[in-house]
C-alpha cells in the first residue's frame, strides 16, 4: 500500500474526481481524503503518468515534493476544520495543526509562509470568512450562532473580520443578497 498526495484537493467533488481518475487508470484504492489517497498496490511509472494526466484534466495535480505535500496537508487540515466540522475546534489553530501534522507550529508556519507568501493565520481567516458567507447565505443561523460555530469571541469580532475581508458588514451581506463566494480551491 502506498500514499499519494494530490494538490488542490479541497472538496467532496475533488474526491469524486480523484476516484474517477484512479478508476480510469485501474488502480485500487482505500482511503481517499482531502489531499491524500491510499493506493493498494505499488504503481508503475506508466500508471503514475496516466494518473497525472487523468488528474490534470480536472485541475488536480499529483505531488512529489515533500514541502509541497506539507503545504497541502496544512491547507487540508484548515479546510476540514472550517468547512467540514460542525464547529471550528476551540483549541488554538497552532496546537490543532501541530497535533494533526506532528511538527512544531513554528516549523509549519515558516514553511507555509515561505511557500505561500502569507501566513497560516491569514489562510485560516480567509476560510472562516468564506464559511461565514456560506452560513449567512443559508439564512438559517443568527449571527451569534455563526460566530459561535466559527469560534469567534463575539459577533463584533466576526463582524470586524468580515468587514475587513469583504468590505461589507454581515448584515449588509445578508440583506442585499451580496452572495459572492469564492470557490474553496481559490481561497
Amino acid at each position: 500500500m502506498m500514499t499519494l498526495h494530490i494538490k488542490t484537493m479541497v472538496s467532496t467533488r475533488c474526491k469524486m474526481a480523484v476516484k474517477a481518475a484512479l478508476d480510469t487508470v485501474g488502480l485500487h484504492y482505500g482511503m481517499v481524503e482531502l489531499g491524500e489517497v491510499e493506493v493498494q498496490e505499488n504503481i508503475t511509472a506508466e500508471q503514475r503518468e496516466q494518473l497525472k494526466k487523468a488528474l490534470s484534466i480536472t485541475g488536480l495535480e499529483l505531488m512529489d515534493d515533500k514541502k509541497d505535500i506539507l503545504i497541502s496537508k496544512i491547507k487540508s487540515v484548515i479546510v476540514e476544520m472550517v468547512h467540514y466540522e460542525e464547529e471550528v475546534p476551540r483549541e488554538k489553530i497552532s496546537a490543532h495543526i501541530s497535533k494533526r501534522l506532528h511538527h512544531s507550529y513554528c516549523y509549519l508556519s515558516t514553511q507555509f509562509s515561505k511557500a505561500m507568501g502569507f501566513t497560516i493565520e491569514q489562510y485560516f481567516i480567509a476560510h472562516k470568512i468564506e464559511r461565514a458567507k456560506e452560513l449567512i447565505m443559508y439564512d438559517e443561523l443568527t449571527f451569534s450562532e455563526i460566530a459561535y460555530r466559527l469560534n469567534y469571541s463575539s459577533v463584533a469580532h466576526l463582524s470586524n473580520q468580515f468587514k475587513q475581508h469583504t468590505g461589507l458588514t454581515p448584515t449588509y451581506f445578508r440583506r442585499n443578497q451580496a452572495k459572492k463566494r469564492i470557490p474553496l480551491e481559490y481561497v
